[in-house]
C-alpha cells in the first residue's frame, strides 16, 4: 500500500486524515506539523516534526497530502514537496460524488458530501469541503478552496487560489479572479 503523510494537523488536516483512513488506498504514516514538539500525537499517529525541513522526511513516504486551508501557503508547501521528490495524494471521501467525465488535479481533496459535477475541472491542490458543489463544466485553477456548502453554478470558474468561502455561491458562467476571497453567504452572479 502506498505511504501518506500528511501535512497540517489542524481541523482539515484530521478530516483529510479521516477520509484516508476510511478509503484505505493509502497507509497513513503520520502528520508534520509547525506545532510539533508540543502536539506529538493525533490519534495513535506520530507528528514526526514540524514543515521547516521537508526533505528529511522523504524516507517516511512517497506521498504526501498538503492539508492546509491557506491557499498561498498550501501552494508554496506543494511546489517544495513536488521538488523533494514526493508525489501529491489526491483524497476523495467516500461520500463524495465525483463524475466520471470531471477531471481532478493532484493534491486535492474532496471531503464527506461534496460533489463535482460533469466535465468539470479541478486543478493541483483544489479543496472541495464538506457539502460543497461543483456544478457541471465548472473549472477550479490550481489552489482554488470551496469552503462547507459553497457552490457553483454551471460553468462558472475559480482562477488560481480563489476561495468561495462557506455557503457562498457563484451563478452560471461567473469567473472569480485569481486570489480573491468571496466571503461566507455571498453570492456572485
Amino acid at each position: 500500500m502506498k505511504k501518506l503523510l500528511i501535512i497540517g494537523a489542524g481541523g482539515h488536516g484530521r478530516s483529510v486524515a479521516e477520509s484516508v483512513l476510511l478509503k484505505n488506498e493509502f497507509e497513513l504514516v503520520g502528520f508534520l506539523d509547525d506545532a510539533w514538539p508540543k502536539n506529538k500525537l493525533i490519534w495513535s499517529y506520530l507528528i514526526h516534526g514540524d514543515i521547516s525541513n521537508l526533505e528529511q522526511y522523504r524516507a517516511l513516504a512517497d506521498w504526501v497530502m498538503v492539508a492546509i486551508g491557506n491557499n498561498k501557503l498550501r501552494a508554496e508547501l506543494s511546489y517544495k514537496l513536488i521538488q523533494a521528490g514526493f508525489s501529491l495524494a489526491t483524497v476523495v471521501h467516500p461520500t463524495a460524488i465525483v463524475s466520471p467525465s470531471a477531471v481532478v488535479g493532484d493534491g486535492a481533496a474532496i471531503m464527506a458530501g461534496a460533489i463535482i459535477g460533469t466535465e468539470s475541472t479541478l486543478g493541483l491542490g483544489v479543496i472541495v469541503n464538506s457539502g460543497a458543489n461543483v456544478d457541471h463544466h465548472c473549472n477550479v485553477a490550481n489552489f482554488g478552496h470551496l469552503g462547507v456548502n459553497a457552490c457553483m453554478a454551471g460553468g462558472s470558474s475559480l482562477e488560481e487560489a480563489a476561495w468561495l468561502q462557506a455557503g457562498s455561491a457563484l451563478g452560471y458562467g461567473v469567473t472569480v479572479s485569481a486570489g480573491k476571497i468571496i466571503p461566507p453567504g455571498v453570492g456572485v452572479n
